[in-house]
């Protein structure tokens, strides 16, 4: 299934910070609660529709930060807006719908965009995704449309050019699925992605135009009931070396999109069944199983990191020897204590790379303990969502030295917290930027914040 765009099992009255009254210090001396506390600032993009973003974000060679913020009515377009931190001015930059070319058609809206943008040659590309969803027998599926308006086109690769602020609609992903994960080659001018519901894997060429369908990489994705059921991985890795393109199914194999054969295959000897994991059964839904959560490729070492989501573990895998290298538990330092799995069901995207090279920076979860007691969520959920409330917290791990560093938990001015975490760019000075729910007096909406780095590790 996709994360849920569900409201948080509490109400934003329960979001402000536990034990009012209580100073910093003397929460600080309880290690059940962060030793330190950031504050978010939020920017306000003038968009009260917006909803849950996943992915969605990246800070471009010119410094500013790009992302999308989506929606979940049907006839609402996700939007693309850009922040100058030079000035702090929010700008927007366009509808999906309407880059798509589909404004006016009457068809179930471009709602998000659940990846990350990809820049090359002065252009950010990236694709679109259904925010518009149904319940079918518990399931959640491609929405159901309304009388008078037609069913889902399917997600668009698209291009946005940073000069002349154009869209180009590239092509529609294969079978009218949205584009869950994506991923790109710039050097070759190939990009890749995995669709949603069915987990379908497809490469595209730029130069030529043409898209070939790999087919279901994973059973039946999350279209399925059963045996059949898989979750769909989330992230992509391109070694720029020789231009493959690496993906997790929920079973821990790994794939690989070989460009010299323009072929995949399964690696062999190697896959992300790891005991320190966790065990799984891929059928079951509300995990990812042994999927990574997320990746990055990082040309210092010609390495690509991941974090397995559920258990929170960081790896490393080598292109060249094919060998995975578990390398720490990256989770708060509360979470470490409690010795529990954090509470969104999926794990976290917000999984980067700083602009070091050097340092990896999380945003991931972290317990709530009130009067010396965990606050305890659903014990399972049969979806990607937050089974509980949680704090989040900001954690880096520098490559060189294998430090690991949390560096507190995140609130909002007001005391309330960022809730459904899943993106994150890092500005050229350090500082973290992200998408969340935040209070609203009208409803809750989600929108960009910033924590002011740099964050040393």
């Amino acid at each position: 299934m996709r994360e849920t765009t569900r409201p948080p099992t509490a109400p934003w009255a329960a979001c402000i910070m536990p034990r009012p009254g209580a100073s910093p210090a003397a929460e600080a001396a309880d290690p059940f609660q962060p030793a330190r506390r950031l504050v978010a600032e939020r920017f306000d993009s003038g968009f009260p529709k917006a909803h849950d973003t996943y992915n969605g974000m990246l800070c471009g060679s010119d410094g500013r930060i790009y992302y999308v913020l989506s929606a979940e009515p049907h006839d609402v377009g996700g939007r693309m807006y850009v922040l100058d931190p030079a000035t702090d001015s929010v700008s927007l930059i366009g509808d999906l719908t309407e880059a798509c070319g589909e404004k006016g058609a009457k068809s179930i809206a471009q709602g998000k965009s659940h990846v990350n943008f990809v820049e090359s040659e002065g252009r950010l590309f990236f694709a679109t995704h259904i925010g518009f969803y149904s319940l079918v027998d518990g399931m959640e599926t491609m929405g159901i449309p309304p009388r008078g308006w037609t069913r889902y086109p399917g997600g668009h690769l698209l291009a946005w050019d940073m000069k002349s602020g154009s869209f180009e609609d590239l092509g529609l992903a294969p079978e009218g699925e949205g584009v869950l994960t994506f991923a790109m080659d710039p050097a070759r001018g190939r990009m890749f992605g995995l669709t949603w519901p069915g987990g379908m894997f497809f490469r595209f060429d730029l130069a030529t135009r043409t898209l070939r369908n790999f087919g279901k990489a994973c059973a039946d994705g999350e279209a399925a009931k059963g045996e059949r059921y898989r979750t769909v991985c989330r992230s992509i890795a391109v070694d720029p070396a020789d231009g493959s393109a690496y993906f997790s199914t929920s079973e821990g194999d790994i794939l690989r999109y070989r460009a010299d054969r323009d072929a995949v295959e399964r690696i062999e000897g190697e896959d992300l069944r790891k005991d320190y994991f966790g065990l799984y059964d891929p059928a079951n839904p509300g995990h990812m199983g042994y999927n990574w959560r997320q990746t990055f490729h990082r040309p210092a070492d010609g390495m690509i990191y991941g974090v397995h989501g559920n258990s929170g573990y960081l790896f490393r895998f080598d292109p060249r020897r094919q060998r995975i290298e578990v390398l720490d538990r990256l989770t708060s330092d509360v979470s470490k204590r409690s010795g529990m799995f954090d509470q969104f069901s999926y794990g976290y995207l917000g999984f980067a790379l700083g602009p070091d090279g050097d340092t990896i920076h999380y945003l991931t979860g972290g317990p709530i303990y009130e009067d010396g007691r965990r606050v305890k969520g659903r014990d399972s959920i049969a979806m990607g969502a937050a089974k509980g409330l949680e704090n989040l917290h900001l954690v880096t791990w520098h490559i060189p030295t294998g430090r690991c560093r949390d560096h507190g938990a995140i609130f909002y001015p007001d005391g309330t917290r960022p809730l459904y975490v899943n993106s994150i760019a890092i500005g050229t000075d350090g500082s973290v930027y992200s998408l969340a729910r935040v209070p609203d007096a009208a409803r809750v909406r989600t929108d960009l914040f910033r924590v002011k780095g740099p964050f040393p590790p």
